[in-house]
């Protein structure tokens, strides 16, 4: 079993409901020329990322009714292959909904993601890889959502980007682990510490939780550290 000690400091429910009125807040009042500007998500528009969103949620009512196998299959059927392929198909599903429909759409389920997983507690449901603690999950999507929401600009006030940060560099460093089962990890002081392998090295939280999130820019550290910390999409 996974040491989660660092996660249990955290309520992964509030950090979940935050992340998703943040982005309800910044859908419900952008001017149409928003929905356009590209996303860090390559090909992906601002618009895209809230059809990605909205098609995300099939998936986590699936965690909370065990229908994951049935879901899978459905995608697979109607041409996913891997990760991008279901992903740029879930987008093309939700692309002529009317914006404000599909807003609504995707809140009202995303309200029902967040309670079902909150009156999980720590419980388990169903995912890709079977049965998994519902606690975990829930954090795996509020981090999800984040990523999301700074992939589109989504402003956060400065109070609280410090708590912000601080839960999504524990669930990076838990996930970075849970991937790469022989990585060694480590926090002080708003820095992660990390040895992957060969590669070791340390990096600011904010910039660590980017790279686990195959978020930081080529450039900013070496290849094999970049490659070392991906392990989120």
């Amino acid at each position: 079993m996974l040491d989660d000690h660092e996660l249990r400091e955290y309520d992964p429910y509030g950090a979940f409901d935050r992340e998703a009125e943040r982005l309800h807040r910044y859908f419900t009042t952008i001017t149409d020329d928003v929905w356009q500007r590209p996303s860090r998500c390559e090909g992906w528009s601002v618009r895209d990322v809230l059809g990605h969103l909205r098609a995300d949620e099939d998936y986590f009512h699936a965690n909370l009714d065990g229908s994951v196998a049935a879901f899978m299959a459905r995608m697979g059927e109607l041409g996913a292959t891997d990760l991008d392929t279901g992903n740029a198909l879930g987008i093309a599903q939700h692309a002529d909904v009317p914006t404000a429909d599909l807003i609504a759409q995707w809140y009202a389920l995303d309200g029902e993601t967040r309670a079902g997983f909150r009156a999980r507690g720590d419980g388990e449901v169903d995912t890709a890889v079977g049965a998994y603690p519902a606690r975990w999950q829930a954090f795996h999507l509020a981090h999800e959502l984040a990523t999301h929401a700074d992939d589109i600009a989504v402003p956060v006030e400065p109070g609280d980007e410090p708590a912000r940060t601080a839960w999504r560099a524990a669930l990076s460093r838990f996930a970075l682990v849970e991937a790469r089962p022989e990585a060694k990890v480590a926090a002080r002081a708003g820095v992660t510490e990390f040895t992957v392998g060969a590669v070791s090295g340390e990096l600011p939280d904010h910039d660590f939780v980017e790279a686990v999130a195959s978020r930081l820019p080529a450039g900013a550290v070496a290849p094999a550290v970049l490659a070392a910390l991906a392990v989120t999409p």
